[in-house]
């Protein structure tokens, strides 16, 4: 059932032109100096048609729980798909909303400086200047108070999130937010769900964070049950309300 994408407002990307692509199950809201709609409709095509061909072929790509071997032969966007499932220990499919994004946000990074592709809670971030992303943790206390900071100099940028207690993804956690930082949005993706999978209360905090530590590629990580949360790497908050 689709869901209304509320926390999309939550991106501070004023400055910008902003629009939508969807296409079947993919819904992006794509944000840059110009309108690059057509653009973004024939890559999210190009894609889509990509990994649709590559599951017709390899059924197991779209119900594997668990890492599949690499595939020199496959589409790029499965390939990357692949590598990020094996770095975190899931499914290739637990990066799909990721890769999407990043595939599509690198290509338009070449027809704009400032480029943000956000898939049901999952960012590629390509920004000169600092951004911040406000953090949606469901009934948490914590839900829009506050936000990650990005640095420009430190993007491009994957920002992923899972969560056991809103939207539709699979989890077998009790998260309401893992939110995960990689120069990929694919691993992003893959890692926040291979940590939210392990956040059942709060005391497993500590744990999820010795999960994002092993992961290759990860840069942050930000985990929130209900009134706690745990940090760590270059995952810096910010307030966003009072």
């Amino acid at each position: 059932m689709y869901q209304p994408r509320t926390y999309r407002h939550w991106i501070r990307d004023s400055d910008l032109i902003s629009f939508n692509v969807v296409i079947k199950e993919t819904d992006l809201r794509i944000s840059a100096r110009t309108n690059l709609r057509r653009k973004a409709l024939r890559l999210v095509l190009k894609y889509r048609e990509a990994l649709e061909g590559y599951i017709t072929q390899h059924p197991a790509f779209l119900t594997s729980l668990e890492p599949l071997p690499l595939d020199d032969a496959a589409p790029h966007i499965v390939n990357i798909m692949l590598t990020a499932a094996n770095k975190a220990g899931v499914g290739p499919m637990a990066s799909v909303a990721g890769a999407i994004a990043e595939c599509v946000g690198s290509e338009l990074s070449a027809f704009s400086p400032e480029v943000i592709v956000e898939n049901g809670g999952d960012i590629y971030l390509k920004s000169s200047k600092k951004r911040v992303i406000g953090i949606y943790a469901g009934d948490s206390p914590l839900s829009g108070k506050i936000g990650l900071e990005i640095n420009g100099r430190d993007t491009p940028l994957g920002v992923c999130t899972s969560s056991g207690t809103v939207g539709h993804s699979l989890s077998y956690g009790q998260a309401d937010a893992v939110i995960t930082i990689s120069g990929s949005a694919s691993v992003a993706d893959a890692a926040a769900t291979a940590i939210g999978n392990r956040i059942k209360e709060p005391d497993n905090i500590p744990h999820g964070i010795e999960v994002a530590k092993g992961i290759a590629g990860l840069k942050g990580v930000i985990i929130i049950i209900g009134n706690d949360m745990g940090l760590w790497g270059e995952a810096k908050i910010c307030q966003t309300a009072p």
